[in-house]
């Protein structure tokens, strides 16, 4: 018998997947505890073999026309950090909410998602899908390797529901993210003799002046699709990091800037990419320079007359789908022919902090819309 939904979601905290670890004792964990009969499961490593994707069915052979459902949660978490008032890999119930790193983004929806599955293994007319990816907190890797490289990807359900916290809204779009790493190289010497070496750092200042100048256009640009976005309608830029030099007497010989720019759905996220590259360049005047993407994850949008969307919106009763600024796995799963809504319990302004937590109501009522969105797709 699945354990009470809490009960789960204790255990799936208890793993510390901060995302510079291994996910795989969390992924053996599952796999042993949704290893039942006429349940399908498929491990699928990344490139080193540290991190899994896993995907798990149940109900009928996938088909041609894709019918069923697909419900995608990650398995990743952020790292603990400072300020906890209970351990964070001990989930704590406080009144009516539930206290653990995870507990909000999003091992509670994963708790909810696999009992759906385990309770559901028969009488299914159509496959009911489980998609647990890794490493979403530091670039959506895992949904990426999987679009990329995992040939059967388009075998799985099309209606596909990203169960990050939205506080029980259903979403229809988010932004992308792009995320540079720029690094100016110079000559180490010592500061009294300055003509023998050359500043990393100099150049670096006057690439990071040309970058907040390049932000302030895009703010004032409506790129197509911006109303959807009314609180941020355009394409933020911003620069995260700059680290630089080893101590004040030594001229630095290397600085590099970290930055993130957000497409809306529909932005050319290239050439988005080619006007930072041509800033940085330009800025940089003859100091070598190195632009590199460190990671991408691009922006979704699904029409509100997807089959996902109206099935989604009359199981949670909702008469409207929002949107967001944040990204998800759902750009990487729409690459793969997947039709993606977010929609998830808890609320994400509570994420990545100390004592983040999810209301115990929220669960509950994600479990009455699940179960209803898996009567209406699966049977």
């Amino acid at each position: 018998m699945p354990l009470p939904d809490i009960e789960l979601l204790g255990r799936l905290v208890a793993f510390d997947t901060t995302s510079d670890r291994s996910n795989i004792p969390l992924a053996d964990f599952l796999c042993e505890y949704l290893d039942l009969p006429d349940v399908r499961l498929e491990r699928l490593p990344s490139a080193d073999g540290r991190k899994v994707n896993l995907v798990i069915e149940a109900g009928p052979e996938p088909r041609g026309e894709r019918d069923g459902l697909t419900l995608c949660g990650h398995m990743d978490v952020v790292p603990a950090g400072e300020g906890w008032t209970s351990d964070p890999f001990a989930l704590t119930r406080v009144g009516g909410r539930l206290i653990g790193r995870g507990a909000c983004d999003m091992k509670g929806f994963l708790a909810v998602a696999a009992n759906l599955l385990a309770e559901a293994t028969s009488g299914l007319r159509h496959p009911l899908a489980l998609l647990f990816t890794y490493d979403e907190e530091v670039g959506t890797v895992g949904a990426r390797r999987l679009a990329e490289s995992w040939p059967d990807a388009k075998r799985l359900p099309r209606a596909t529901i990203v169960g990050e916290p939205t506080r029980l809204r259903v979403v229809r779009a988010h932004k992308g993210i792009v995320e540079l790493r720029v690094t100016v190289t110079g000559r180490s010497a010592h500061s009294g003799y300055p003509h023998l070496g050359r500043s990393a750092i100099e150049p670096a200042t006057r690439i990071a002046v040309a970058l907040s100048e390049l932000r302030e256009r895009l703010a004032a640009e409506r790129p197509a699709g911006h109303e959807d976005f009314p609180e941020v309608p355009f394409v933020p830029l911003n620069i995260g990091t700059i680290r630089g030099g080893t101590a004040p007497n030594v001229v630095p010989d290397r600085c590099e800037l970290a930055l993130t720019f957000r497409p809306l759905p529909g932005d050319d996220g290239e050439a988005l990419t080619r006007r930072v590259r041509d800033t940085v360049r330009a800025a940089a005047g003859d100091a070598p320079v190195e632009i590199a993407v460190i990671a991408l994850s691009p922006a979704m949008a699904t029409p509100v007359t997807a089959p996902v969307m109206r099935e989604l919106m009359a199981a949670a009763k909702e008469k409207a789908a929002v949107t967001v600024s944040y990204a998800t796995d759902a750009g990487w799963l729409r690459r793969a022919g997947l039709d993606c809504a977010v929609y998830g319990p808890g609320d994400i302004a509570l994420a990545h902090r100390p004592d983040e937590s999810i209301p115990i109501d929220d669960l509950g009522r994600a479990r009455l819309v699940l179960e209803e969105l898996i009567r209406r797709l699966c049977g």
